[in-house]
């Protein structure tokens, strides 16, 4: 059994992502732990260099999570030969450049979504690294969620029979930062900076139903301004001019309609920060962030509308919680340590990939456009 160095130039995990999750629970975590197994006894041991403008703050970060290495020099980076992986999680607008020119030098790339604020950019990079023969994926955490991953489960069994709808609920209140500090970056909310809740959900809603429910055909989506001012990590105001709300219909390949809400600018009142609703012909499932419920088909009540009685039946007490039956580690972590399988050749197929990332952008820019011009937008298939 031995060990394999994998050299990982991090760049933008002194963000809050970048840092949390990809960073500290993720990257770190696996160091900790020992690294990662791989099926023939030996170990992938991931050695970083995180990469920043602010050396000061790098070298306390990577002190305070043993990492030995930092740089601001990202071009010294990309020409060393012994890091073989190119990770960001920086800015979407930057993401483009930065990965082509990390593929251009040889690196296999890992990075967060949107890969790109244009679906021809997105291509463009996904083509790229195909022709290099770069090994390459995207986050798509939400997939390795437990109540996404019980919610698959229940799918895969035949429980809900044939799926006729699905129905999201996304969001929380991000406050506007007077009467408290907004719990989200000011760069949400300013177009110029890439901010906007379509291009950042929908990239995420196109991976969970493509995996889930069926592939995405259509989309019909309304975004909406509902706090056009702010104010910002300096105290000041400013003009919050993305979408900070978006309601969205998707037509899914098999017939099956999705509509899910995404919104920062509503209070929660439901199971989690997320919910997907899945009515099929035998069943119904619901899941949040880890719990999944299901109700059978021989298990539906049987309401009768009556406004002049106070409801008699509660609904919640029919619904069955889906056991756990196994550990969920960080999804973030999961995903990592699978590409970093692919990247040791363990696992040759990885779904998850620029590819896929593109798909995300595609349906986001079909919101956007949708959104634009009031009407629905085909998704034709796309190939790199």
């Amino acid at each position: 059994m031995a060990e394999r160095r994998i050299g990982l130039i991090m760049n933008g995990v002194t963000g809050r992502m970048g840092m949390n999750q990809h960073l500290i629970r993720s990257i770190a975590a696996i160091r900790a732990d020992g690294g990662v197994k791989l099926a023939n006894g030996d170990t992938i041991m991931p050695d970083p260099v995180i990469v920043g403008r602010n050396r000061a703050k790098l070298e306390a970060l990577a002190k305070a999570h043993g990492i030995s290495r930092v740089s601001t020099d990202l071009d010294a980076c990309l020409a060393d030969p012994k890091d073989e992986i190119f990770f960001d999680a920086a800015t979407t607008q930057m993401r483009a450049g930065l990965l082509t020119k990390a593929i251009n030098a040889g690196k296999h790339i890992y990075c967060e979504k949107p890969t790109a604020d244009t679906l021809a950019d997105a291509l463009a990079v996904a083509k790229l690294a195909k022709e290099k023969g770069i090994k390459n994926g995207v986050v798509q955490d939400k997939l390795f969620l437990p109540g996404l991953r019980k919610l698959k489960m229940v799918i895969d069994s035949g429980f809900l029979g044939r799926i006729c709808s699905v129905k999201g609920e996304f969001g929380y209140w991000v406050f506007e930062g007077d009467l408290q500090p907004a719990q989200r970056p000011s760069w949400n909310y300013k177009k110029a900076e890439g901010g906007g809740i379509i291009l950042d959900m929908l990239c995420h809603w196109r991976y969970v139903l493509d995996n889930l429910f069926g592939n995405v055909e259509a989309v019909s989506c309304l975004g909406a301004v509902h706090i056009p001012e702010r104010i910002g990590e300096d105290g000041k105001p400013y003009k919050a001019d993305a979408d900070d709300a978006a309601y969205a219909t998707f037509q899914l390949e098999g017939g099956a309609i999705a509509h899910i809400n995404s919104s920062w600018v509503t209070r929660v009142r439901r199971d989690d920060l997320v919910t997907f609703q899945v009515d099929g012909t035998h069943g119904s499932a619901i899941c949040g962030l880890h719990k999944c419920w299901t109700q059978s088909r021989v298990a539906t009540p049987k309401p009768v509308w009556n406004p002049d009685q106070p409801q008699t039946i509660d609904f919640f007490a029919g619904w069955q919680e889906v056991p756990t039956t196994q550990d969920f580690p960080n999804g973030f972590r999961v995903q990592w340590e699978e590409f970093l399988k692919h990247v040791a050749g363990e696992r040759p197929d990885y779904p998850w990939n620029l590819l896929a990332g593109a798909k995300g952008v595609q349906l986001a820019e079909a919101g956007l456009k949708s959104w634009a011009e009031r009407r629905w937008i085909d998704l034709p298939k796309l190939e790199a």
